[in-house]
């Protein structure tokens, strides 16, 4: 892949190049390429001059797909004639093209289909590298080692992000955006305790019973009538991760982050940056769930929680050890793994392999079964999602929001839920991407993250992505995303909702391009 990188003072550049343009930019002036007998204007942003680089996709792809129709060598660009080039924000890679108009003018109803051109993920076996990746454990407690894995140690002065899985993944669900993420910026992912790999090396509660045969204390642990000391407490609850982050920050990263969250991992991020404002820069919700736990909080409901029994703690009672066996042998079974992974990827072309060769694994962890019971047993937070909110929005806490549209589990009424309680916070709606639009569609997510913190770093003076500098959208845009991934072109598209979008306004909006009906807003 041939590269042309560029920066410094005003200046113009010719390129001889096949096919594909991506263009990256800090604040650009006025620039010509030439390609061949095409012409391309970079639009002036401002009086700075930025940087850009200009990928050439191998030739054999170009062969490949030639007969297709989908891609366009320099002999059948005649239709794009003379168009202008627009960067979508002087801060992140790509632009827009607007193939019949001028790109000005690409919001405006009616007009020609716009495309946004970004970068796929670092092709190692093109040259491009990726940021090295340490898995590493930190020992939060006795008997309580956090996994986590991190990349780009060496950023030292770009601002630290961290991840938070969903429920049964960790930190391996995050590796596209260590090796992506992590060339900019320094980059942890963490395992929940009693999940992935931050599962007990030891057994909660030895069991010492006769009758029990050698296989079944090597298999399962947790089962046992008394706990551990150090386990007497223990219950895997929203309370405890959210406690696990917070140390984590202070004893590890030790400086306020960025903090995404997916799925669990959302509410976590939130439930963490309502209770703890001053260790958060910003939070990022990948279709986050809002709600978890079944069973009362002993500290708000404390009188409600005496008529449940349950909560999650060691030894478990032996009617639910029962219960956990019978469900446990349903849920680990590789079948249901792959089942459940076809309903969260919208896109059944997304390798998997990886996702679910690593849930797998830690379904024969000796500590899974009882660990999933404490989970699904363990008693509510003390905030509900909604308190956490509304906390983060009273401490100005900022908040981004991106989900996949085709989820089937947290459908995009809980996302437009968010948004109506933080109207300031951009949201992001993707589609074709379904819970985890983060290892569906990494390329898109570490995109708008991407311009999302460096909006936040500049203090608004960089644009958020999607948008052009000084551009402020209040009700709703829609663009399409392009990019390469293994060889081929994928797009798909983004909408972004501004600050006073409301469901009436996407109701307005689609029957105004249904009907043109012009007195509707869109």
């Amino acid at each position: 892949m041939d590269i042309l990188s560029y920066s410094g003072a005003p200046c113009s550049h010719v390129v001889n190049l096949r096919l594909e343009l991506v263009l990256k930019s800090s604040d650009l002036h006025q620039s010509k390429l030439t390609f061949r007998k095409h012409k391309f204007k970079c639009t002036k942003i401002n009086s700075r001059c930025g940087s850009f680089r200009l990928y050439n996709i191998d030739q054999s792809l170009l062969k490949q797909n030639s007969h297709q129709g989908n891609f366009r060598s320099s002999s059948t660009l005649g239709g794009f004639r003379n168009v202008d080039l627009k960067v979508s924000s002087g801060s992140y890679d790509g632009y827009v093209i607007d193939g019949k108009e001028d790109a000005r003018d690409i919001s405006k109803p009616g007009e020609s289909e716009t495309k946004v051109v970004i970068p796929g993920m670092p092709d190692e076996s093109n040259g491009e590298s990726s940021a090295a990746v340490s898995s590493c454990f930190w020992e939060w407690k006795p008997k309580f080692k956090v996994h986590y894995e991190k990349s780009g140690c060496e950023n030292v002065t770009s601002p630290p992000v961290l991840f938070l899985p969903g429920f049964g993944v960790g930190s391996f669900h995050y590796e596209k955006q260590l090796k992506d993420l992590g060339r900019d910026y320094r980059v942890w992912a963490i395992d929940f305790l009693g999940q992935g790999m931050s599962l007990p090396s030891e057994n909660p509660t030895p069991d010492s019973s006769e009758g029990d045969t050698l296989e079944r204390k090597d298999s399962a642990w947790g089962f046992g009538d008394e706990a551990e000391p150090w386990a007497s407490e223990l219950v895997y609850s929203i309370d405890l991760w959210q406690d696990q982050v917070r140390y984590f920050i202070e004893e590890v990263i030790g400086e306020p982050v960025y903090v995404v969250g997916n799925s669990l991992g959302g509410y976590v991020a939130l439930y963490f940056a309502a209770s703890n404002p001053h260790l958060v820069k910003g939070v990022t919700l990948l279709n986050a769930t809002p709600f978890w736990g079944f069973l009362p909080n002993p500290i708000t409901s404390p009188r409600l929680a005496k008529i449940f029994p349950l909560s999650g703690t060691f030894p478990l009672p032996s009617n639910v050890r029962k219960l956990t066996e019978f469900f446990w042998q349903k849920m680990s079974d590789p079948r249901s793994i792959a089942k459940i992974l076809r309903q969260v990827y919208a896109d059944h072309t997304t390798k998997v392999d990886k996702v679910f060769s690593r849930i797998l694994e830690t379904t024969q962890h000796p500590a899974a079964a009882a660990s999933f019971a404490s989970i699904m047993f363990a008693p509510r937070g003390q905030l509900s999602f909604g308190d956490a909110l509304s906390r983060c929005k009273m401490n100005n806490v900022p908040i981004c929001l991106m989900y996949g549209k085709e989820d089937p589990w947290v459908t995009p009424v809980w996302g437009l839920q968010v948004k109506r309680q933080v109207p300031e916070a951009p949201y992001y709606e993707i589609s074709p991407a379904g819970h985890c639009p983060h290892d569906e569609v990494p390329e898109v997510v570490n995109y708008l993250l991407r311009g999302w913190i460096k909006n936040l770093e500049t203090q608004g003076s960089i644009a958020l992505p999607l948008l052009d500098d000084g551009e402020s959208i209040d009700y709703s845009i829609a663009r399409e995303l392009e990019f390469v991934r293994d060889g081929s072109r994928k797009s798909l598209s983004v909408h972004f909702f501004g600050s006073k979008f409301s469901l009436w306004n996407r109701i307005s909006s689609y029957i105004k391009s249904q009907f043109g009906n012009t007195d509707l807003k869109s």
